[in-house]
């Protein structure tokens, strides 16, 4: 005889559609993803999610799982202004109808990316200072956006994958403070708990598939299952669950609500202006305060530079989208390439306009959308990571300080050990060759 929990009416979702990776989506094509990650990225959907939830209105409670829900910044502001809300309200309304589904928790990840960009900061200065003719450790690549990186790990190969940094990115952060940090805070098995994080972009279900298998949390994928924004939104407006607003957990477990903050990035998470300045300041006591941007190709390819008495110190850019990748790329393998460090992002426009969020129903951007979403995110106040209390503590009570042994070893903050050699999983020669061509061509 089954309770009456273990049949759900109220509430019941229609069936979305499964994940695809498209190239007009990300930099994840066909030279990228096999046909077993391919099944693999199509079964990250709400399906995995709501047989969680199902099974935790089962009797058997030996069966239960903590459901805690990630939400990346750059997708609240696709909530807010999807809903004509503040983003104060939307993250409300968002974390009130996840609980009302079952969800335990709901957190921000703004605290994991803290975590990479101040790990990249000091990543690029002991870089900068190594840096010879001999072994280039210059320029330094963003790691953060899973598209760019799988772009490079399985297409570009060397000499591109040495200049990766090495920092993790926010999601893989948040994994292992979720199944690490989290889970012995509340006495729990990492497997015991589902990870699932919302974001704006496709490839982010990528990256959780392939995530260092014991990610720092003894066995357990740090991230179960990724959906999108617009995934979420689907379900809200499927939904006829009567939700209460509520405010977003934090880790340590806070009662007061914590003001919503962002980094220093138009639509991303501003990995350039934050290792300008700290990099302007460590190596050259020179303080920064508003990053200066110079657009060059185009509004997606930009430059920003720290000159002293006619001379440039430091020489950073950003290169949003293919085609800006595909220059990017060109001038490293010709040994033309003039800057320190480059901000990449496959989508362009950045994090904002992943293709997870903000679409019109023919698969095209919704730009009157977009452009409320912009203006929505610029007035989030903006947080240096080094200012965050949380983070300090952090570093002291989970990692034995900022520049531990625990901290640097691989598997916590970084996908590898700093100055370790990168082995590359990379595609056939062929399809690189396929691929090298289409760079030669543009």
């Amino acid at each position: 005889m089954k309770c009456e929990h273990c049949t759900r009416k109220k509430g019941e979702f229609h069936k979305l559609a499964d994940a695809k990776i498209f190239l007009s989506d990300c930099l994840a094509c066909d030279s990228c993803v096999s046909a077993e990650e391919g099944i693999q990225v199509s079964q990250q959907n709400a399906k995995d999610f709501f047989q969680v939830l199902n099974l935790n209105k089962k009797c058997d409670t030996s069966e239960h799982k903590v459901l805690a829900v990630s939400l990346c910044p750059q997708s609240l502001p696709y909530f807010a202004a999807k809903f004509s809300l503040s983003v104060t309200d939307a993250s409300r309304r968002l974390c009130g109808f996840l609980k009302s589904l079952g969800v335990h928790y709901v957190f921000d990840t703004t605290i994991a990316a803290d975590f990479s960009i101040l790990e990249s900061q000091k990543e690029f200065v002991r870089r900068f200072r190594q840096h010879n003719e001999e072994e280039p450790a210059l320029p330094m690549l963003t790691s953060a956006c899973p598209g760019w990186v799988r772009y490079a790990e399985r297409v570009l190969g060397h000499p591109v994958t040495p200049h990766l940094c090495t920092a993790k990115s926010p999601q893989q952060i948040m994994g292992s403070l979720v199944k690490d940090y989290f889970a012995r805070r509340q006495n729990l098995s990492p497997d015991k708990i589902f990870h699932v994080i919302v974001a704006p972009c496709y490839d982010k279900k990528l990256e959780a598939l392939q995530e260092d298998v014991l990610t720092a949390s003894r066995g357990s994928r740090g991230t179960d299952c990724v959906l999108t924004s617009g995934e979420i939104a689907q379900m809200m407006e499927q939904s006829d669950v009567s939700v209460r607003e509520a405010a977003l957990d934090t880790l340590f477990g806070d009662v007061k609500e914590e003001e919503l903050r962002r980094h220093d990035g138009a639509g991303s998470d501003g990995y350039l202006a934050h290792i300008f300045r700290h990099a302007a300041k460590e190596l050259f006591n020179e303080d920064v305060g508003e990053v200066t941007y110079r657009a060059l190709r185009n509004k997606d390819f930009q430059e920003v530079t720290l000159e002293k008495s006619g001379e440039v110190l430091l020489r950073f850019a950003a290169a949003y989208g293919f085609r800006n990748i595909q220059n990017v790329v060109l001038k490293l393998k010709k040994g033309k390439f003039p800057y320190h460090f480059v901000e990449v992002l496959a989508c362009a426009g950045g994090c904002l306009n992943g293709r997870g969020q903000a679409q019109t129903a023919d698969g095209r951007t919704d730009k009157a959308l977009l452009q409320k979403m912009k203006g929505i995110y610029a007035d989030i106040p903006v947080q240096l990571p080094e200012a965050s209390t949380h983070v300090q503590e952090l570093y002291q009570e989970w990692l034995d300080g900022t520049d531990s042994p625990v901290s640097r070893k691989p598997c916590i903050l970084r996908t590898r050990a700093q100055g370790s050699p990168l082995t590359a999983e990379t595609s056939s020669g062929e399809d690189r060759g396929d691929w090298e061509a289409g760079l030669s061509a543009a």
